[in-house]
C-alpha cells in the first residue's frame, strides 16, 4: 500500500487494493484512501446476479471494502479492523458501468468505528446504502 502520513491519508492517488482474493476477483480498486473518507470503484459486469443486475452481495461486498479500509487506517499503526456488522439497503438496479463507493465515518472510537457507504452508479444515482461497524484491536502475531 502507499505510504500513508499521520493523518492517514495516502501520498498516492491511485493506492492498491490491499491483499485479498475476493476484492481483486471482483476488480474492485482503491481511488481514495483516509480514515475520513474512503472511495472504492467496482465494475458492474462479471458482479451480476442471474438477471443481469449488479448483485446486491457485490455492493455489500464493495461497501463492506471501502469501509474496513477506512477504519483500518482510523485505528492506527499496529492494529486491524474486522468488521462486526454490516446493513445495507438496496435502492436502485444498475445493469453496466461502474459503481462508486464512498465511506465516510459515524463515529470513530479507540474500540469501534462505523462507517455509512454511499454506492452510486455512473450518474451519480444512489444504487446502496450501508453502515459498516468494525472492532478494532491489536494485530495479532503473524498477521
Amino acid at each position: 500500500m502507499a505510504d500513508t502520513p499521520s493523518n492517514g491519508s495516502t501520498t498516492d492517488p491511485r493506492p492498491e487494493m490491499p491483499r485479498g482474493d475476493l476484492a481483486e476477483r471482483m476488480g474492485m480498486q482503491l481511488v481514495e484512501v483516509a480514515a475520513e473518507r474512503t472511495v472504492a470503484t467496482m465494475p458492474v459486469a462479471g458482479n451480476t446476479q442471474p438477471y443481469g443486475l449488479l448483485h446486491g452481495g457485490a455492493s455489500a461486498a464493495l461497501a463492506e471494502t471501502a469501509g474496513s479500509v477506512a477504519a483500518a487506517l482510523h485505528a492506527g499503526e499496529g492494529r486491524i479492523a474486522v468488521g462486526v456488522d454490516l446493513n445495507a439497503t438496496h435502492h436502485r438496479a444498475v445493469r453496466d458501468g461502474t459503481v462508486t463507493a464512498v465511506a465516510t465515518p459515524l463515529a470513530l472510537g479507540r474500540a469501534v468505528a462505523s462507517y455509512e457507504i454511499v454506492v452510486s452508479d455512473d450518474h451519480g444515482h444512489r444504487v446502496c446504502t450501508a453502515r459498516l461497524t468494525c472492532a478494532l484491536r491489536e494485530r495479532p502475531p503473524g498477521a
